[in-house]
């Protein structure tokens, strides 16, 4: 297939035929066995980590008194926050009647709930016994097992479980068209039962269309909440803590814009490679990808004020633990991770305030990785310089990551890609439906304009 122009617009035509034969083509690139080859290796880390873990215990991790959480709690919610830009897109984008959503928010949504699988490993490994994770649950009291509605730990059960449910109810029902006009299409009559079971008996009647609108604009009104809640909830499990760095009222606001600004920069990361191996550049335009950097920097606008606000109300309080919390962040032992995060979250983003590095897929690609790397040390200074410096002296320790913790986390990273690459190969990874809508809507505008 010859590479289309990239400022060429997109037909209905080209639409159909070329979104839906990444799906229906009977020839896969080898490109796509290369990323499915390295994201099954990891996998397969992943579970070799899992294994180890469950005959030995948590004590092959790093985590010990008194940073009792480590690599699995920062990872969760580095995990959360990435799935957060695909809520964003689909649905508060899709209220505010943004158009630049579609190009993006079929493969962001996806992101979304390959993120929230991986995030959902780590508190149930962290608990120790895993086997016992039901006992969050608020399941018939026959054991007198009394879940503790006070504990965050318990939030988290709830809402990160409500925001996969609505994500994936959200993401399946956007799909109905796009199976159908698979259906249609394909040859093979395995794929063609399969498809046709998927749509649920779709034909595109009026009435469809109208049931069809109704729940998804219904979908998306609930999951418009989850953006705020999710992550609130997320950073109540140190926000409602006494520890010094982490009893603050700050929290909720910080990591639900921490959330958007690593999601973003997840969906860039993936959005630039995917356009350029696909020929996606009619769909996935320079506008996009400037629109997408524009919120990334407001988010990052807002993270950064986060940093400040938070050393600043330390400072401004005058307690003795956290102005120590502070100085240790700044000069002690995890200076490093402090620094490199200031680095990545707050220095880097400022490129983004020029046109020209916006519209450069190749920075941005750039500054999306640092970004999701910066993110990551973010939580992990959260984390672990919080607790591995209590009240106490007698209650201070260094914490240390072993190969297990460092394999669980990468291994995650190979469920994702292997979700990712099976996704991509198998359902269309941008919306047809719509973007034949916005196609349509765009050819009959010019032709009202035309004299």
């Amino acid at each position: 297939m010859s590479k289309p122009d990239p400022h060429a617009p997109p037909t209905i035509h080209s639409v159909n035929d070329q979104i839906s034969s990444i799906v229906l083509t009977t020839r896969t690139p080898r490109g796509w066995y290369f990323g499915l080859a390295i994201g099954f290796v990891l996998l397969n880390v992943m579970l070799l980590s899992i294994g180890v873990l469950l005959l030995k215990g948590v004590g092959i991790w790093g985590i010990n008194t008194p940073v009792g959480w480590g690599f699995a709690i920062v990872n969760f919610v580095w995990w959360i926050g990435i799935g957060h830009a695909g809520t964003l897109i689909s649905a508060i984008l899709l209220l505010f009647r943004q158009e630049w959503r579609t190009s993006i928010n079929r493969f962001a949504e996806a992101m979304t709930l390959f993120a929230v699988a991986c995030a959902g490993i780590f508190p149930l490994l962290h608990v120790g016994r895993p086997w016992y994770a039901y006992w969050l649950f608020p399941y018939p009291n026959t054991m007198d097992l009394w879940p503790q509605f006070r504990s965050p730990l318990l939030w988290d059960v709830f809402a990160v479980s409500t925001y996969a449910t609505v994500s994936l109810m959200f993401w399946y029902v956007g799909l109905i068209p796009d199976l159908a006009t698979l259906r249609d299409r394909t040859k093979s009559r395995f794929a063609q039962i399969a498809y046709g079971f998927l749509a649920m008996g779709w034909r595109g009647s009026a009435r469809h269309w109208k049931r069809y609108q109704d729940a998804y604009l219904l979908l998306a009104g609930i999951a418009t909440p989850l953006v705020v809640s999710v992550h609130t909830i997320v950073s109540f499990d140190f926000a409602v803590a006494q520890v010094p760095g982490w009893h603050a009222t700050i929290f909720p606001p910080y990591f639900v814009a921490g959330a958007i600004f690593s999601g973003f920069a997840m969906v860039l990361t993936l959005a630039i490679p995917l356009r350029y191996a696909y020929n996606l550049h009619p769909f996935v335009t320079d506008k996009h990808l400037d629109n997408m950097a524009k919120v990334m920097l407001a988010a990052g606008l807002i993270v950064a004020y986060g940093y400040v606000f938070e050393n600043f109300s330390a400072w401004y309080s005058n307690h003795t633990a956290d102005l120590e919390m502070i100085e240790n962040r700044l000069f002690g032992p995890y200076a490093w991770s402090f620094w490199s995060l200031m680095l990545c979250n707050i220095l880097v983003p400022q490129l983004l305030w020029s046109r020209a590095v916006r519209k450069n897929p190749y920075m941005l690609f750039f500054i999306s990785i640092v970004i999701n790397i910066g993110m990551w040390l973010e939580r992990f200074v959260i984390v672990v310089t919080s607790l591995h410096h209590d009240y106490l002296p007698s209650s201070w320790g260094m914490y240390y990551p072993t190969k297990w913790d460092w394999g669980l986390y990468i291994g995650t990273m190979g469920l994702f890609a292997s979700l990712l690459f099976i996704f991509i190969r198998i359902l269309p990874m941008i919306s047809i439906f719509e973007m034949r809508e916005l196609v349509h809507e765009n050819h009959d505008n010019h032709e009202t304009e035309a004299p």
